[in-house]
């Protein structure tokens, strides 16, 4: 790991250069669907930021660097990661609670670390990154993915009714609703709730509901249009747009405009390669 510098590039910047839904029983659990990259990439800093979403990579060709294949639990504050990305590789993001149905573990012994997935799953997870690198193609991958994941899905753990509500709280208000007042609807303690959530979700209740408030803002950068920040602030739940720029550096590493700045360099073609 290094430190964010001023060539580090931001990882939401990246696309896809092969796209695909997963089974309609798995898009709730992979909200960004899954993704291909076909197009190497030089030795850089990586700059991810942080997020109560899964990150999960098979390289179809291997690279010096991270495990062939490999997780990263949420986190709650920004990560640099060295080195290229390996020429070819999948990439699937497990949302949170997916992440601990799909997994079969509890997501606060991942939070904050990058993990070789064989770690996480044992053979099963071995096998699966060799039936990937060996498929005919990408269309075979996918499918492969989702006969895995849907026995995964069937068999593995539900998150207790109290942190799902918890979750959906939080998505639904932006972010915004107390804590302690979830834990009153649930009928347990301040305390017990960000135990549990914590376990099953990886972060704790206020940190999620942070990344989830920020996440407005995201879903705004991306529709790559000229942005009134304060604006933004006000739309997104933030008390001022200082607000928003605090929180944003804290979880990125940056601030929006700097952020902006990286995606889009003069002389690339914004896809932050």
């Amino acid at each position: 790991m290094g430190s964010a510098t001023s060539t580090a590039a931001p990882e939401r910047a990246r696309r896809p250069r092969l796209a695909a839904a997963p089974h309609r029983q798995l898009r709730s659990l992979l909200p960004r669907g899954y993704a291909g990259f076909t197009e190497a990439t030089v030795p850089r800093h990586l700059v991810l930021p942080a997020t109560a979403s899964v990150p999960l990579v098979v390289k179809i060709l291997d690279s010096p660097h991270r495990p062939p294949a490999f997780l990263m639990g949420a986190r709650g504050s920004p990560t640099v990661v060295d080195g290229d990305c390996a020429p070819s590789y999948l990439e699937i993001w497990l949302a949170p609670l997916g992440a601990y149905t799909l997994l079969g573990l509890p997501m606060d012994e991942l939070s904050g670390q990058l993990v070789d997935l064989a770690d996480v799953l044992g053979p099963a997870g071995r096998r699966l990154a060799e039936r990937l690198r060996e498929a005919r193609g990408w269309r075979q991958r996918f499918a492969l993915l989702d006969q895995f994941l849907l026995r995964r899905m069937a068999s593995g753990p539900r998150p207790l009714p109290e942190v799902g509500w918890a979750w959906r709280r939080l998505v639904a208000s932006g972010g915004a609703v107390p804590i302690s007042r979830i834990a009153a609807e649930v009928g347990w303690s301040h305390r017990h709730l960000i135990a549990r959530f914590r376990q099953q979700v990886g972060l704790t209740p206020k940190t999620g509901g942070r990344l989830v408030r920020l996440d407005a803002v995201w879903q705004r950068i991306e529709k790559r249009r000229p942005l009134d920040w304060g604006q933004v602030a006000a739309e997104a739940g933030y008390a001022d747009q200082a607000h928003l720029i605090r929180d944003f550096r804290q979880f990125t590493g940056t601030t929006p405009a700097e952020f902006l700045a990286r995606a889009d360099p003069p002389g690339r073609d914004g896809d932050g390669r």
